[in-house]
């Protein structure tokens, strides 16, 4: 940890106590000097000063647990999404401490309003104060205080998406100050003459396909020079991240894991998918209302696009590629769906030498099919799919049965669960993403699942449907 980071995470300590008292007593006035007392009158009247000191000896063990929690293992360049989470499971966790200890010890304590009202207002108070913290430490490192100084490995193609993205976010916390194409003794002593003048805090081998030789000999150069060695799996030919470890006769075997969705973790995704889908279906029932009347109006032909042009059901191709049953809102000509794939139309597909087909300007879409397709309003029907099972809310898209004919096999990995209506690709680029980039990202989606994750897919959805690129095709 570098000393700018050891600072900030030292400022944390005092600034969660602040807010831990400023928590406290928020929920302490709100309960005993506001309306709250006109509907329920305070029965177990405690002084203030007897309250503060319990709250003292609580925050102080509340510390305790965000220490053991990682809450001050701050670091640059940090997702704030996973501070929250954690801050959010810590907060949980001391009031449930505090839940117990009154069940053993009821004199202590008895108002259940202000035991939540400090769950809340502790979750609430510690992000601000965190977020504030955080902004500053951004400030610093954007003005290059701070950044950690770095020499990259490589010009391959991982390497310059890695280096453009550290020189464009300063508030990473990385400052390049070399680039190799490689690692021999001439740049060695160069890096030493560079370490001995300002330390360089890390190398990153972002090219892995290094000989094996250079790279042992890289990572003896780092330890031997007290240097933090890094290296970075190549994006575009790793086929899996989520690896485990056991030995087997004393010899150390990986097994490539498909998904944590497995076991509990399918449970939980699908008591989600239930819950949440059927909250979204009741929320957005006044616009597919709307939007079947509009369809019905505009142009000739059913509301849903459930058959194809044959009169055979439209099916797509769920988890493990097995078909099922399929229906959105009707955006096209009726009976054009078969022209997807004329010459004319192909000459306009944007997706030329992958399976997929993206027609530019597609002259099938309706007025109203448009703006239902701009703001993905035609898959609404989607989340009857996800009640019944078919489909998730997050994972990949729903895949046609002649697209998965052609898949790759690295590239059917994205049937190794549900289809869902949005998801990791749909949320980074939308239609702006190539095939390989898109399997990619729910491929990393897959290995890397958790409900947190499928929560900010989510939360993010609404600001890329609302406000694309591009304009919807």
């Amino acid at each position: 940890m570098k000393k700018n980071d050891l600072i900030f995470a030292i400022i944390l300590i005092p600034i969660d106590f602040l807010m831990l008292i400023l928590a406290a007593l928020t929920a302490y006035y709100l309960r005993v000097g506001s309306f709250v007392t006109e509907i329920r009158p305070v029965i177990y009247t405690l002084s203030i000063g007897e309250y503060l000191s319990y709250v003292f000896v609580v925050s102080l063990f509340w510390l305790l647990i965000f220490a053991f929690a990682g809450l001050y293992a701050i670091r640059s360049g940090r997702k704030f999404s996973q501070e929250f989470s954690r801050i959010f499971f810590a907060c949980s966790t001391g009031v449930l401490a505090i839940i117990v200890a009154i069940f053993f010890k009821r004199e202590l304590f008895s108002s259940r309003f202000i035991i939540l009202a400090v769950w809340f207002f502790t979750i609430f108070y510690v992000t601000i104060g965190r977020v504030i913290i955080y902004e500053i430490q951004k400030l610093f490192l954007k003005k290059g205080y701070g950044a950690k100084r770095i020499i990259v490995i490589g010009i391959d193609k991982n390497s310059q998406i890695l280096t453009k993205e550290i020189n464009d976010q300063p508030s990473l916390g990385y400052k390049i100050i070399k680039i190799y194409p490689t690692f021999n003794s001439a740049i060695k002593e160069e890096i030493v003459s560079f370490h001995k003048k300002e330390r360089i805090n890390e190398i990153i081998q972002a090219d892995s396909n290094l000989d094996k030789e250079i790279t042992f000999d890289l990572i003896n150069f780092t330890q031997a020079n007290n240097i933090v060695f890094k290296f970075s799996a190549d994006i575009f030919n790793t086929q899996t991240s989520h690896l485990s470890i056991d030995t087997l006769a004393g010899i150390p075997i990986f097994e490539i894991k498909k998904t944590k969705l497995e076991g509990w973790g399918r449970i939980y995704k699908r008591i989600f998918d239930i819950v949440a889908s059927l909250i979204f279906i009741i929320l957005t029932s006044p616009i597919m209302l709307i939007t079947a009347l509009a369809i019905k109006l505009n142009s000739k032909g059913p509301v849903f696009f459930s058959k194809l042009d044959d009169g055979t059901p439209v099916q797509r191709m769920g988890q493990y590629g097995k078909p099922y049953r399929y229906f959105k809102f009707r955006s096209m000509i009726d009976k054009s769906d078969s022209l997807r794939y004329s010459k004319a139309l192909q000459d306009l597909n944007l997706r030329k030498g992958s399976p997929l087909v993206k027609i530019k300007n597609d002259p099938r879409i309706t007025k109203v099919g448009k703006f239902i397709r701009k703001y993905s309003i035609d898959e609404l029907p989607e989340l009857f799919l996800v009640f019944i099972g078919k489909m998730s809310l997050v994972g990949p898209r729903p895949h046609l049965p002649e697209e998965v004919a052609k898949y790759k096999d690295y590239q059917k990995r994205v049937l190794d669960i549900k289809p869902g209506i949005t998801g990791l690709a749909q949320i980074s680029g939308r239609s702006d993403l190539d095939f390989d980039e898109e399997v990619k990202l729910d491929t990393y989606y897959i290995e890397n699942w958790s409900l947190w994750l499928d929560i900010q897919i989510l939360l993010k959805t609404p600001k890329v449907v609302l406000f694309p690129k591009r304009e919807a095709l």
